[in-house]
């Protein structure tokens, strides 16, 4: 389902997805497999951008207002 690029490469499926879907040629169960995947990647991309906002929520209230000394990583990245 989601390619190792993470967030970009999952969007980018994603609307590969709605575009199949909005031209209306796919087949009733080719159709639903392509909703279902679609379904998944937005949950991922939910979670994904939800804790790049809860990463920058964290830098923002760091005292001295630096940035941390570690490199940023999401959750399934660590």
């Amino acid at each position: 389902m989601s390619e190792p690029g993470g967030f970009e490469a999952d969007l980018k499926r994603l609307e590969e997805i709605v575009r199949k879907l909005e031209t209306g040629s796919l087949s009733l169960e080719d159709s639903l497999r392509e909703y279902e995947e679609g379904c998944k990647l937005v949950a991922r991309c939910e979670t994904l951008l939800a804790q790049a906002e809860a990463r920058l929520e964290e830098l923002v209230k760091k005292a001295d207002g630096g940035p941390k000394t570690e490199p940023f990583q999401l959750e399934h990245e660590r």
